[in-house]
């Protein structure tokens, strides 16, 4: 069952006096005037850590503030579990009426299955022009429309680096490409140190980042016209060389997702880690005798020839089709972007997610915070990666968008392709054949 509980309206004194200086900017809403007495909207989220919960707390008593007829209750998700809980909520009809931080793959699929409503009028109440030069194509649908936004950006597949462990090995620079990074992972595994924490589990996190390794050896899961194409010689380069790279990861990492993946950076058992800038927080944290040690790079790929692919998942915000309180929800949805509100759940995880409007990320509020002016370099560098980034339901600019992304991740058939190749070392001729074949079923169904 999915964890409810309503948030308190408390406002601390240090954000009371952050409201007296901020500009509302969205107050008022291009939707109806106000919603019917008590009435509910439900919100939806997988990002639910402490810092994250203190700024939603916030955003939520400051639109109750201005809308007392509306009461905004918090339900926490979780990154591999959202999938069965909005699959059991869309059957039963009881969804709720706004859900963030879902990748924009998997809300092209249910936008596409009739489960979610157009959102193109909260983009207009937030204002499209202030969104970053393309930050909604890939929320753009088959029928014109734009099945929600952003409410940030990720660079979820940056390389991270103990810079200090690199020195103790007489590593100069961060590796570029895969020779350069297994040579690195090498010299650095030592004294109970792993090189990497690369996931192998059949989950959402190995598909993901399975995908880029695809796409850093030159390769691509569908062509740009959507045809299967995961049979290629980049899937294959990719395969052999996370099938190399296992002997640098944990014991561990047979059963690694996005927590047990960042864990083992921060704690300081690997000497490198990939994942978005949540890391930054959590050094400072958790392992705060590291925190001048660590930087960023896009990921390594098979050579300088082939360009850098991040993985941007597109964090959303969306409504679904069946809420009864669409107007309210809508309303909430463009408040979110409210700069005072937004900055700080910006900060609550700072270079995690990153701003999507270009005012936000000018705005000095922004600025004022400790990891981006400890980090203003490794923050420029995921900003840029994210900007540029991709996934599976976007793969290229040269991609249409793939309505069926977010089922094929679900499927766990990437996933389970890696399992087979490099932890079972069963034929890569065979296990592409039924990868290829699950993947077609999927787009044809």
């Amino acid at each position: 069952m999915t964890k409810r509980s309503i948030l308190s309206n408390s406002i601390s004194r240090r954000t009371a006096l952050m409201g007296m200086t901020a500009t509302t900017a969205l107050a008022a809403m291009p939707f109806s005037a106000r919603a019917q007495a008590n009435t509910t909207i439900r919100w939806w989220s997988p990002q639910g850590a402490p810092a994250q919960v203190a700024a939603y707390e916030f955003q939520i008593a400051k639109f109750q503030a201005l809308h007392p007829e509306i009461t905004v209750v918090f339900e926490t998700t979780s990154d591999e579990g959202y999938a069965p809980q909005l699959a059991a909520a869309f059957s039963s009809g009881e969804v709720p009426d706004i859900v963030t931080h879902l990748p924009s793959f998997a809300v092209q699929s249910y936008y596409a299955n009739g489960l979610v409503e157009p959102f193109d009028d909260v983009i207009n109440a937030i204002g499209a022009d202030d969104f970053y030069s393309g930050a909604n194509d890939v929320f753009r649908t088959a029928d014109g429309n734009y099945c929600g936004t952003g409410i940030g950006n990720s660079a979820a597949n940056m390389m991270w680096l103990r810079k200090d462990l690199m020195e103790q090995a007489g590593i100069e620079n961060a590796p570029t490409t895969w020779d350069e990074m297994r040579a690195a992972m090498s010299a650095m595994q030592t004294g109970g140190i792993y090189g990497a924490p690369l996931p192998y589990g059949s989950n959402s996190m190995t598909s993901l980042i399975f995908i880029g390794f695809i796409h850093q050896a030159g390769g691509q899961v569908f062509t740009p016209d959507l045809q299967v194409a995961i049979d290629n010689e980049g899937t294959r380069n990719a395969l052999e060389f996370y099938r190399e790279m296992r002997e640098f990861c944990p014991p561990g990492a047979t059963n690694y997702s996005w927590g047990e993946s960042l864990t083992a950076f921060v704690s300081g058992a690997t000497a490198s880690g990939i994942y978005t800038g949540r890391v930054l927080a959590n050094v400072r944290d958790q392992n705060p005798g590291i925190a001048d040690h660590v930087t960023c790079v896009t990921y390594p790929r098979i050579s300088a020839d082939v360009a850098p692919w991040t993985f941007n998942d597109f964090p959303s915000v969306f409504i679904p089709a069946q809420s009864q309180q669409k107007d309210a929800a809508k309303m909430f949805a463009a408040f979110l972007f409210d700069p005072e509100g937004y900055i700080q759940q910006l900060h609550a995880a700072p270079g995690h997610v990153l701003p999507v409007l270009k005012s936000i990320n000018e705005n000095p509020m922004y600025q004022d915070n400790d990891i981006i002016q400890k980090y203003p370099e490794e923050v420029d560098v995921m900003a840029a990666a994210a900007a540029g980034g991709f996934n599976l339901g976007y793969e290229s600019t040269a991609h249409a968008s793939n309505d069926k992304a977010g089922e094929i991740i679900g499927s766990n058939v990437i996933a389970d392709l890696v399992q087979k190749v490099v932890l079972n070392g069963d034929n890569v001729d065979e296990a592409l054949s039924v990868a290829s074949s699950t993947i077609e079923g999927i787009m044809q169904g």
